[in-house]
């Protein structure tokens, strides 16, 4: 990740404890709460040719990034270790694909899934949503010319994340990051 910086998104309103752990509700609240701060979002530098990112600091002790997307950038296929978390559309847009099955959290390698699994959102500013622990998906920055920015809030923090493949209904685990890898 080429940018990496401590800010706080922390706005007024209700916050979690760090004694109580944030409910989806709480983190997609959050985000969008920081994606709906300019200076919160003009701080993200952005770059022609990758992601970047900044740490934020999000509520009742989870992990948040504001993460800027160029043209064409997506996530590929991938789960968040069994967090749950939200993300919110701060400037441009973004597209979403997931599956909408309940995955087993582990103890697979490949999983075909049935027809008519697939959801895909758009996303345009101050629009995202929450998911739970099992959650697969892809985030897309379809534009040819724009950059995207969203803000993302995980909880527990990010214990790991799995990397899929997807040829058509077939979901291969190919890679699990832990968060020294990024």
């Amino acid at each position: 990740m080429p940018h990496t910086l401590s800010a706080s998104a922390q706005s007024s309103g209700q916050k979690s404890t760090p004694s109580s752990a944030p409910t989806v509700d709480e983190l997609l609240d959050f985000a969008r709460r920081a994606a709906a701060d300019p200076d919160v979002v003009g701080r993200l530098p952005l770059d022609p040719e990758g992601r970047t990112w900044l740490r934020l600091e999000g509520p009742g002790g989870s992990e948040a990034w504001l993460i800027g997307w160029p043209p064409g950038a997506e996530t590929g296929w991938h789960d968040h270790g069994g967090s749950r978390g939200a993300f919110v559309t701060a400037a441009g847009e973004l597209a979403e694909q997931s599956v909408s099955v309940p995955l087993p959290g582990a103890g697979w390698l490949s999983l075909e899934l049935a027809t008519d699994v697939d959801r895909v959102r758009s996303l345009p500013p101050g629009q995202g949503r929450a998911f739970g622990p099992h959650h697969v998906h892809q985030v897309v920055n379809a534009s040819d010319d724009h950059h995207a920015i969203s803000v993302h809030a995980y909880y527990p923090p990010l214990p790991l994340m799995r990397r899929y493949s997807r040829r058509g209904q077939v979901l291969r685990l190919e890679l699990v990051e832990r968060p020294e890898e990024w």
